[in-house]
């Protein structure tokens, strides 16, 4: 007799913890699968996608930050305002794009910054903006601020407040209609989120037209595993101090992107690990609502990712 997860969910308290547009088999296969084949293209993916595999987290953070200064000097080249969406985890890349950008004189004054999301409560109000763990704080001590002289004006600095975050949309139009790019900078979370664009979200729009049409939401209900996953990597465990809210981006300004630079980091040391699982879906799955980050692929760009995460993903005692 064979137990796993998939023959015992059935009358477990597991029973209806996974979105329910999950096909949990299909993940578990995918999953399985040789970690050889993770980079091997699907035919929905865009010529110009291209997942990077890095041997460590280190050299992760390099990629990315090259990436993301890359995209800003030839901005800046080519005379183009740029729109950047910006999260606050992985992190690491930022010290890199500092480096290149302050070693070269690039000034970002033709870059507009965008604060992905942030934690709130219901309602969509926020923490204050120097509070322990806001994203706004992270943000201004990871980026702004380290670029000194060369930094993003403030007044082109965007925090997903309750009255800034519906403003995203419309600011971004208007760069783009100027003749600016629009970058996505992402993660991708344990239920497969971008942003906090949860995967449950997908109940209540009627089709994915509509779904992909959502430019943001305010106070969006965090799924049980995204409080989980921020409290072991950003909250030192104490799941009782994460959120269960946050104000968030939506697939209309994600999807919306002209390019997308990703970023899989989830290993934890002596062989731990908790974003294998979500890479492979996020790779493979196929474009479904249910799972947001399995669109990534559609947009041209580049998914760094941490090689142990592709497997295998097999049962391991540590």
């Amino acid at each position: 007799m064979k137990l796993d997860l998939l023959s015992t969910i059935q009358g477990s308290m597991l029973q209806g913890l996974f979105p329910a547009g999950w096909d949990l088999a299909r993940m578990d296969e995918l999953a399985g699968r040789d970690p050889a084949s993770v980079t091997r293209r699907e035919p929905f993916w865009n010529e110009a996608f291209l997942p990077v595999g890095c041997r460590d987290v280190a050299e992760l953070e390099v990629q990315m930050g090259l990436e993301i200064a890359s995209e800003i000097i030839e901005s800046r080249e080519q005379h183009r305002q740029l729109a950047l969406i910006l999260p606050v985890g992985p992190m690491g890349m930022y010290r890199w794009a500092i480096l290149v950008l302050k070693r070269w004189n690039i000034s970002c004054d033709h870059v507009w910054g965008f604060n992905m999301d942030e934690w709130s409560d219901a309602e969509g109000n926020t923490l204050p903006a120097d509070a322990p763990g806001a994203f706004q704080q992270a943000m201004e001590e990871a980026f702004y601020g380290p670029l000194g002289s060369l930094t993003v004006p403030p007044r082109q600095r965007f925090f997903a407040t309750r009255d800034l975050l519906p403003r995203y949309s419309g600011e971004i139009e208007t760069i783009r209609k100027a003749g600016g790019r629009l970058l996505v900078v992402y993660g991708i979370g344990r239920v497969l989120h971008i942003a906090f664009w949860e995967p449950h979200f997908a109940a209540e729009y009627p089709d994915e037209a509509s779904w992909k049409a959502a430019t943001h939401r305010l106070g969006a209900r965090l799924h049980p595993l995204t409080v989980e996953q921020n409290a072991i990597t950003s909250f030192k465990s104490r799941t009782t101090l994460v959120p269960a809210f946050a104000n968030t981006i939506g697939p209309g300004l994600f999807l919306a992107a002209d390019s997308a630079i990703g970023g899989a980091d989830g290993v934890l040391g002596r062989g731990m690990q908790w974003q294998g699982f979500s890479l492979w879906s996020a790779l493979h799955y196929g474009p479904d609502r249910w799972v947001p980050a399995s669109y990534m692929p559609t947009l041209p760009g580049r998914l760094f990712f941490v090689e142990e995460l592709a497997g295998p993903l097999v049962p391991e005692c540590n």
